[in-house]
């Protein structure tokens, strides 16, 4: 059996093929009136097209999400480290899925609810990137793993390593599987920098009811730019992190048969690789949790993944395979309309969305929109300025880019997913990914 079919085996499909079953009505606001009653496979069987859906609505590419989980899967296995993808920005068992058929060690999360979800869709290797510190969450992870499931999680402090251990042994629970977290001066959690991650990693081994099995950290929360003062605290952490590694290795302090180093958002993987790769050996795995790279974007990782930083357009780059629809409900200034989709709708926090082209309808071929911009956005509207020349209607329809997936998709309970290739004006709904925020 191959490594992709193993690891498709690491989810429970039939799980996820039930989500077809679910039947699309009021709840779905990206299914128009005119569906409802249909299941999600009738949906997606082929009958329904773009220009049969309502806006505002957000789309996703069928090509681009293959494409964009093959193209780092590949990337992972020449350079010989793991992946075990940032499940909560999709929240898409589906999509889980993929990526797990592609090699992925398991699925990465942030909070005990995330987890849950995992668990029920039959996930058995996960990674908690954060200290469970919640003592039903505590217990319900002991439970898990007692019941066969590998669930790794993460801890900072001392004090957190004595509540862990007080929890579980108030549960005669345990033993958990923990990675000590490095972090970096002003960055996010993590013990700040190796001297002091390793008292706590000396902690976690003299906990009776824990076990170390490995380094974690983050290291995107240190920079946002990929310049050389961007790149120099990313660095400089991830050297301390190697340093830390290096030296509980000399004290045999690993309790575990395999040894998990993890770190790598979507924005420095490339650094992580280049500082933490060399690492890797039997009984040691250095694994990414890259999770936007499946969405992408045409805003912040478009301008930042080491695959697209010099040239977004590459062939190996990775494709946004999101994109926003609204339409104008009113222009009633020179230059200036008002689109229908909003924060409810459409990702604000790193960049507002970028105007592509417009449409009389849905499913009619786009012009340029060239000098429009979106200047400011409410709950469900956005202000589109744009040159006096251009002819911009009440009803019309902008295809809008968007920055950011990670606050795209928890704004809709499920997508269509859509097959560009043969039709890329109205092209055909193909699938769905139905999340769970």
């Amino acid at each position: 059996m191959g490594e992709g079919q193993s690891r498709q085996l690491r989810i429970d499909a039939d799980a996820v093929a039930q989500l077809g079953t679910e039947v699309l009505d009021w709840r779905h606001k990206a299914v128009p009136a005119t569906l409802h009653g249909r299941t999600a496979s009738e949906f997606s069987s082929g009958s329904v097209r773009l220009g049969d859906l309502q806006t505002p609505l957000l789309t996703l590419d069928d090509a681009a999400l293959r494409g964009n989980v093959a193209k780092l899967a590949a990337w992972c296995a020449a350079h010989g480290v793991g992946l075990a993808p940032h499940g909560k920005t999709t929240m898409s068992p589906a999509l889980w899925a993929q990526q797990l058929a592609a090699g992925a060690w398991g699925i990465t999360l942030a909070n005990a609810a995330q987890l849950r979800v995992a668990r029920r869709f039959g996930v058995d290797t996960l990674m908690l990137a954060n200290s469970v510190t919640d003592p039903q969450a505590i217990r319900w992870v002991a439970e898990q793993v007692a019941g066969g499931a590998r669930i790794i999680s993460w801890v900072d402090s001392v004090a957190g390593v004595e509540h862990l251990q007080s929890v579980l042994d108030a549960a005669d629970a345990g033993p958990l599987e923990i990675l000590v977290e490095i972090g970096g001066h002003g960055g996010r959690t993590g013990a700040r920098g190796a001297d002091a991650a390793l008292e706590v990693a000396r902690a976690i081994k003299a906990a009776s009811r824990l076990r170390l099995g490995g380094v974690s950290g983050y290291e995107g929360a240190l920079s946002h730019t990929w310049d050389e003062a961007g790149l120099a605290p990313v660095r400089a952490y991830l050297t301390d992190f190697r340093r830390l590694h290096e030296t509980l290795a000399a004290e045999d302090a690993y309790e575990t048969d395999e040894v998990i180093l993890t770190a790598g958002g979507s924005a420095y993987f490339d650094d992580v690789v280049e500082i933490l790769g060399p690492l890797a050996a039997p009984g040691v795995q250095v694994l990414l949790r890259s999770g936007a790279y499946v969405i992408h974007d045409d805003g912040f990782y478009r301008g930042i993944s080491p695959f697209s930083r010099r040239d977004p357009d590459a062939e190996d780059a990775f494709v946004s395979a999101m994109h926003g629809w609204a339409r104008v409900v009113s222009r009633t200034e020179p230059g200036l309309a008002i689109l229908e989709g909003g924060k409810r709708d459409l990702p604000v926090d790193e960049g507002l969305p970028i105007p592509q082209g417009i449409a009389r309808d849905l499913g009619q071929p786009l012009q340029p929109l060239t000098g429009a911009r979106i200047t400011q956005v409410n709950d469900q509207h956005a202000f589109m300025t744009y040159p006096a020349e251009l002819d911009v209607r009440p009803g019309d329809v902008v295809r809008l880019g968007l920055s950011h997936p990670c606050t795209a998709l928890d704004k809709w309970t499920l997508m269509p997913v859509l097959d560009t290739a043969v039709d890329p004006d109205n092209p055909v709904v193909v699938g769905t990914v139905r999340t769970f925020f």
